[in-house]
């Protein structure tokens, strides 16, 4: 049986990601800050509290693990440090960890723009989390949705680290579904880095905004 470790358990994407991966039988560690905030754990999975920048904590829960995939906010950089400095140590080499779109000025026209004026302030620290990961030795993928939605439907496409970003919006379920693909099928996408959206949602921003 696989044992993925999820950091950042109680985000809103992961809260599918755990749901669809329970159904596939995978063994799960749910690693929050505050497990008062996680909502329908399956029976069978293992909860550890701690905080991602704790470098024993996340040691100690990346131990024995098959995969990691972590969706975190914050400070996002030290955070990528310690998740790759704890796998490098213990061995564990499958990661999936999820940034943002524009880290790489990929957004094209009125929308990268738009996109840049809502969350440049914070593009730095994802850039630096995605660089830290991939001059490392581990196995990663990096994911960077588009701005998310709550449909309930699994509609995405991708694009790489050198194509412009397509489309405005994608579901947290679809990000999700794409996670649960690469977790269970570990050797899709290995050391690439996606931009993550709806086909069909191109625009000058989100239609929900």
């Amino acid at each position: 049986m696989t044992k993925v470790l999820i950091i950042g358990a109680s985000g809103q994407i992961a809260r599918w990601a755990v749901e669809m991966l329970a159904e596939k039988g995978v063994e799960l560690t749910l690693f929050v800050r505050d497990a008062s905030r996680l909502i329908g754990v399956p029976d069978t999975a293992r909860i550890v509290e701690g905080d991602a920048c704790d470098e024993k904590a996340v040691a100690e829960s990346v131990r024995g693990q098959d995969i990691v995939y972590a969706n975190l906010a914050g400070e996002i950089d030290t955070q990528a440090e310690r998740i790759v400095e704890a796998m490098q140590t213990q061995g564990v080499q499958r990661l999936v960890f999820v940034t943002a779109l524009g880290i790489y000025d990929e957004v094209p026209g009125a929308f990268g723009k738009w996109n840049r004026r809502q969350i440049g302030s914070v593009l730095e620290t994802y850039r630096a989390a995605a660089d830290t990961i991939e001059a490392s030795t581990v196995d990663y993928t990096i994911l960077r949705p588009a701005w998310l939605t709550d449909d309930d439907e699994i509609s995405y496409e991708v694009t790489q680290r050198d194509e412009p970003f397509k489309g405005t919006e994608v579901s947290r379920k679809s990000v999700a579904a794409l996670i649960t693909n690469i977790i269970i099928s570990p050797d899709k996408w290995s050391r690439t880095n996606l931009g993550v959206d709806k086909p069909g949602t191109d625009g000058d921003r989100p239609a929900f905004m």
